[in-house]
């Protein structure tokens, strides 16, 4: 592909731009042109190199996420295991660069992988990407995780209201009957309560088999 033309990945080179120039450790051949003009053009398009600077040892994180990005982005499986970690990343710009790829990869095992991050209460805190990849994905897996992970966030207190917040508007997007219960259960809530009404309207009249 031509990288160039990607805004995703442009705008994380930006962002890895002070990384790249300081970071300790020796940049990959593969991307010495890269490191030295910054440019997304000089980015190798060979997967191998790229599959190389993955999983050798040693590699900068920053050489890491650009290769599982390119991989992902190209299909290549190979990229999985790294993108989800870096879906569960503790910084944000790095969970949403994954999600960007992990969306275009086509690996049917995605979903799931997202599915145990959102629901995983430990990491409640880093759960917002993944919940939104659910809604993108449209996956068997993503109506049944986004009801779970938003009942979890109904109490007024709760501090990842934001991520309860995705995932009323995630339920509205993939307009699945078996989310009025939550979203109902979400209209008093101070902070979802709007959404939750803009979501519920997305589901359409309830229909008497659906009360049954």
């Amino acid at each position: 592909m031509e990288y160039t033309e990607d805004p995703e990945f442009c705008s994380m080179i930006d962002r890895l731009r002070d990384e790249i120039g300081n970071g300790t450790g020796e940049v990959p051949a593969a991307f010495g042109r890269l490191a030295e003009t910054g440019d997304p053009g000089e980015l190798p398009a060979d997967p191998e190199e790229l599959h190389r600077v993955l999983t050798a040892p040693g590699q900068p994180l920053w050489a890491r996420e650009i290769a599982a990005y390119a991989l992902g982005v190209a299909g290549d499986p190979r990229a999985f295991e790294a993108l989800v970690l870096f879906l569960n990343h503790r910084d944000p710009e790095r969970c949403v660069t994954a999600a960007h790829a992990l969306a275009r990869l086509g690996d049917p095992r995605t979903a799931r992988a997202a599915a145990a991050l959102a629901t995983n209460e430990l990491r409640a805190a880093y759960a917002l990407l993944p919940v939104r990849l659910l809604a993108e994905l449209r996956a068997p897996e993503s109506v049944p995780a986004l009801i779970a992970v938003l009942e979890r966030r109904l109490p007024a207190a709760d501090p990842h209201w934001r991520v309860g917040l995705a995932c009323v508007e995630g339920l509205g997007a993939l307009g699945d009957p078996r989310a009025r219960p939550a979203l109902e259960s979400a209209l008093p809530h101070p902070r979802l309560g709007a959404a939750a009404a803009r979501s519920l309207g997305l589901l359409g009249p309830e229909r008497a088999a659906e009360r049954a």
